[in-house]
């Protein structure tokens, strides 16, 4: 008889670390959880007594409020530091942090860093399980599994679609774990922006480099901008945000005409309305932005459920 899976990993780093078994089991057990934030009483007691930390480096609204919820949604104590208000500011190191706050015994540690790869680093220094909610310009695995999730309960399957992502491309971290998820799960990702927001190796993730915006979008299944990324960018890389929404920006026309009728609108948030995406796309039929941030509460209870529940592993 066929051992049944298990869920293995302690850390949650990178789209890259999971196979594609680990992904269904990560969106199956979000969709078992999802039901519990329409509840009149929204709180179950899985992680009764278990502690997580919100370590955020960089300012967050969405992730950092989401992985909150999802906590206290099932009974977990939870605590929230910001990098203006930790020892940083005195020249601790991220790893001395890291280590007095593990000396306080969480259970894990979710970590938002404007430095690719930091929580890799604390993940080697410290017990407690991490979780990467954004790292410099790496990866966002939460926000790609959202994404999916969101797509598979509109289509069924994530397996053929045609999905374009379009903006900036280079600074984005979402953009990398989507490429990487979608495309694991059978998706044909395109790619498309100006070239000075375009990276090297993208056809190696196993996107489709397009040279237009017309050419993502063409008979996609999935649209989603990015937000240029200014905090990102010590030299602005674009002339100005008008020439930008009028070569890149999502807009009904461009829809209409080159997108599959029923295409689905997405976007990671913050959306920069008349930039990367015209109002009445952000706000019209296709768009499933909201949906999205639900989901994302979901995912994120799912995430902490399998690192420290009792399906957890600790490999």
């Amino acid at each position: 008889m066929k051992d049944a899976y298990q869920f293995k990993h302690k850390h949650i780093l990178g789209i890259e670390q999971l196979s594609v078994a680990d992904i269904f089991h990560i969106l199956d057990t979000a969709i078992s959880f999802k039901e519990i934030s329409s509840r009149s009483i929204k709180k179950v007691p899985t992680l009764k007594g278990k502690t997580i930390i919100n370590f955020f480096f960089e300012p967050s609204t969405r992730t950092r409020l989401s992985f909150e919820i999802a906590a206290k949604r099932m009974s977990a104590d939870t605590f929230n530091i910001a990098a203006s208000t930790s020892s940083a500011t005195k020249g601790e190191t991220l790893i001395d942090t890291a280590r007095n706050l593990q000396a306080m015994n969480p259970d894990t540690i979710i970590v938002r860093h404007g430095s690719s790869g930091a929580p890799g680093l604390l993940a080697r220094h410290v017990e407690a399980s991490i979780i990467n909610a954004g790292d410099g310009t790496h990866e966002h695995p939460s926000q790609a599994l959202l994404d999916m999730m969101t797509v598979r309960e509109h289509r069924g399957t994530v397996e053929g679609l045609k999905i374009a992502i379009v903006g900036d491309i280079a600074h984005s971290r979402v953009a990398h774990s989507d490429i990487l998820g979608f495309t694991k799960l059978g998706a044909e990702v395109r790619v498309a922006g100006p070239e000075t927001f375009m990276v090297p190796g993208l056809d190696a993730l196993g996107a489709r480099v397009c040279g237009s915006i017309v050419e993502a979008v063409t008979d996609a299944d999935v649209v989603m901008a990015l937000r240029i990324q200014r905090e990102r960018q010590d030299d602005p890389l674009i002339p100005s945000l008008r020439e930008y929404s009028q070569f890149y920006g999502i807009n009904h026309n461009l829809l209409q005409k080159h997108a599959r009728p029923d295409v689905l609108v997405m976007h990671p948030g913050p959306i920069n309305r008349g930039v990367e995406m015209n109002p009445d796309v952000a706000d019209g039929k296709g768009s499933v932005i909201l949906e999205q941030v639900t989901n994302g509460v979901a995912v994120r209870m799912a995430l902490l459920y399998l690192v420290m529940g009792r399906e957890g592993g600790r490999g």
